[in-house]
């Protein structure tokens, strides 16, 4: 660990130099680069400098045990700092497990109905709800782009983009099929039911590198749907776009005006083709999931709600929770911490085993 500690320091020492140099302070974009990289090393740095005096003052403190009138005091010295010594360890290790790139953007959320027909798409409807509710105790704004009605309730298909401070390293763990286990308002027998709905987190993207013709998009433009009066939009302004080549289809009708709702449209397309080549890079590469807290198929079945016994499972890493009619008004925090713990101890230990 030391070593890896010492190059960090060289390196953020090196670019505090570069940044003092004329030449380099004159580019701006070379400027804004070293600044950011410097501040990633920053708290790194910050920690194994502390870390280095703490060992040091155990050596000094060594050096008195053969002192009798100083060796109680250097005693009691060195239980202390040993215990510092251990918690900045276990700081800087964590803060040495390479960063998700993605963790402070927000993201393009996805919601399906999925197996069980009108209830799935219900529970599609609980699980926005859900999000929603959650979002706003993190402070999040969330906004619909698109979304398809069910017929008895909730969605079969709703699409949202949510803005706010690192959203993307919480929601991240929520792609995945989401199972409910409940009587539904559709059953007539009190018999419960078993549904899914799916849910697709991608993380918002800027200037990447896909190469989007002209030639291979399809847009065609309708009315925007709404739930009536004022909100319908009688004018042409929705916008759905289809990617032939991947046979990628993205709308957009929250606004009103038609070229807004093109650019966002465009934008999500861009996020969708993105994450799809990720999707198949990392299929292809295997190891890189390896250490995930679950496979991250988007079929994977990650969590049942289990309404008769008020219990939310998450069957990545088997924790359940007895708060479903919490969770279901927003109260995520405990299953995402839990899971960003897990995460954390998995790749901490070099987990090589798939979930």
């Amino acid at each position: 660990m030391e070593n890896r500690l010492e190059t960090i320091l060289e390196k953020y020492n090196d670019i505090t130099n570069q940044l003092m140099d004329p030449e380099v302070m004159s580019n701006f974009n070379q400027v804004k680069a070293l600044s950011k990289e410097q501040s990633d090393l920053k708290e790194i740095v910050e920690k194994y400098d502390e870390y280095k005096k703490i060992k040091q003052n155990m050596e000094d403190a060594k050096l008195l045990l053969n002192d009798n009138e100083l060796k109680e005091m250097a005693e009691l010295e060195l239980q202390e700092n040993n215990q510092k010594l251990i918690e900045l360890t276990n700081e800087l290790e964590i803060l040495l497990i390479p960063k998700d790139e993605n963790d402070g953007k927000n993201v393009i959320m996805e919601i399906r109905g999925a197996a069980g027909g009108d209830e799935a798409n219900i529970f599609a409807g609980d699980l926005l709800r859900m999000y929603t509710y959650y979002a706003e105790k993190q402070g999040w704004k969330i906004e619909i782009n698109h979304e398809i009605p069910g017929v008895s309730g909730g969605f079969s298909n709703v699409e949202c983009m949510i803005k706010g401070e690192n959203v993307y390293s919480k929601l991240k763990y929520e792609s995945g099929a989401h199972r409910v286990q409940r009587v539904p308002v559709t059953e007539t027998q009190g018999r419960v039911h078993t549904s899914t709905a799916t849910v697709l987190v991608m993380p918002e993207v800027e200037d990447v590198d896909i190469d989007i013709k002209e030639s291979d998009l399809k847009i065609d433009v309708y009315h925007s749907s709404g739930a009536g009066g004022q909100s319908v939009n009688t004018s042409n302004s929705a916008v759905r776009i289809t990617h032939l080549p991947t046979n990628t289809v993205v709308t957009c009708q929250n606004e009103r005006s038609q070229m807004k709702n093109k650019d966002k449209a465009l934008k999500i397309l861009k996020v969708k083709l993105y994450d799809d080549l990720q999707q198949k890079k990392e299929n292809e590469i295997g190891a890189e999931r390896k250490s995930k807290v679950g496979s991250g198929d988007r079929s994977e079945k990650i969590r049942t709600y289990n309404y008769p016994q008020n219990r939310v499972t998450d069957h990545r890493i088997n924790f359940s929770i007895m708060s479903l009619d919490r969770v279901m008004d927003g109260e995520l925090e405990p299953i995402i911490e839990a899971l960003i713990t897990e995460d954390l101890k998995r790749k901490l230990a070099g987990e090589e085993e798939q979930v």
